[in-house]
């Protein structure tokens, strides 16, 4: 059976693209990788996050904004139709500093950007006594925060449940354990998988993470992809402690705090270490210092995809037209933007958002 779209990647960036394409009555279908696959949106950090977005692109900043602003709608609309709470919330979130110094060259970069962007970069500067108001349990060693107040933070793991059956139940066929080897395009695209499956469609998409470095050159694209690992740790269930997320840690709806994560360049290596660990939960009970006597439940590491410059990429094949790469390393902060608003933006229309700031000419 032949589909309008073939999208080559399973996880949030995939799903969340199938799902807008198929809300437009278009049929797709979705090859999701094995379970050997490096699957970032099975490891991320949940976060809806807007601050330090595009310090150096104004553009990626409004992207995620755009996107920030969507997801309560696009979380009610898809908890809905699937029964999944997605666990949004949308209260703001914190950048902790434990030095004045830190705090005040943070809010000079900040208020550039909030001029580049008309003054839409809602964000206020607590000192330690306004924190302490907001978050009882916050450590002496914090000086201060920033409170931007279009962050948040989301379940990962129920929205690509999430995802993925309403995916399925729209009609869009979601084939697992399929790992795409080739690409051909005698007519339309004819996608070849190593059990010798067969999926042919007039528009690609590619979207499988590091993948992406692989098989982009055979579709035209440079794709520039690179990982780096995040390690994280979880606690047992506690009573609140935390209000509102923070880079350092966040409470999920079911009591436990996710803490995390490194910014490591290791390769391939998704593993996790004595001392990145180690790190982690100095720096949380630095922060939050009733955090020393929770029990620690598991931990794990995975991998970012980077690009050159940290920002998504964009891009039409020149070699392959209708061949599209579509990454980024913020797939949940995105989700809903690739929901509502990529599809117009692969389909062509007058609604279509400008990305072309997004794509690959920046790396020539």
């Amino acid at each position: 059976m032949s589909s309008d779209y073939v999208i080559i990647g399973g996880g949030v960036v995939g799903l969340s693209t199938a799902w807008g394409l198929l809300k437009r009555g278009l049929r797709v279908t979705v090859l999701d990788g094995d379970d050997g696959s490096f699957r970032a949106s099975r490891g991320n950090f949940g976060l809806v996050w807007v601050q330090s977005k595009g310090m150096n692109q104004p553009r990626y900043a409004r992207w995620s904004q755009t996107s920030a602003a969507a997801w309560a709608e696009f979380a009610t609309e898809l908890g809905e139709a699937t029964g999944q709470d997605l666990g949004l919330e949308q209260k703001g979130g914190y950048d902790f500093h434990f030095s004045e110094e830190s705090l005040l060259a943070t809010v000079e970069k900040y208020e550039a950007l909030k001029e580049k962007l008309d003054g839409n970069y809602p964000f206020e500067v607590l000192g330690r006594n306004a924190l302490r108001k907001e978050e009882p349990h916050i450590g002496p060693k914090v000086m201060g925060a920033i409170l931007h107040h279009q962050d948040g933070h989301a379940n990962p793991l129920r929205l690509l449940r999430a995802l993925a059956a309403d995916v399925r139940r729209m009609g869009g066929r979601v084939l697992t354990g399929r790992t795409v080897t080739d690409v051909t395009k005698p007519d339309g695209f004819r996608v070849i998988c190593a059990d010798g499956a067969i999926v042919e469609a007039g528009k690609l998409v590619l979207s499988a993470g590091l993948g992406a470095a692989l098989l982009g050159p055979k579709l035209g694209f440079k794709a520039p992809v690179r990982p780096q690992r995040g390690q994280v740790l979880i606690t047992e269930k506690l009573p609140k402690i935390i209000n509102r997320p923070s880079l350092i840690a966040r409470q999920v709806d079911e009591g436990g705090v996710q803490i995390g994560a490194t910014n490591e360049e290791v390769g391939l290596d998704d593993g996790v270490t004595q001392p990145g660990l180690s790190g982690l939960a100095a720096e949380a009970i630095a922060a939050y210092p009733v955090l020393a006597r929770a029990q620690l439940v598991r931990s794990w590491g995975a991998l970012r995809v980077l690009s050159p410059d940290g920002l998504p990429i964009y891009q039409e094949s020149a070699e392959m037209p209708g061949a599209y790469l579509v990454t980024c390393h913020s797939g949940i902060t995105l989700a809903a933007a690739h929901a509502r608003f990529l599809p117009d933006w692969l389909e062509g229309t007058e609604a279509a958002p400008d990305l072309e700031v997004f794509g690959e000419a920046r790396f020539s």
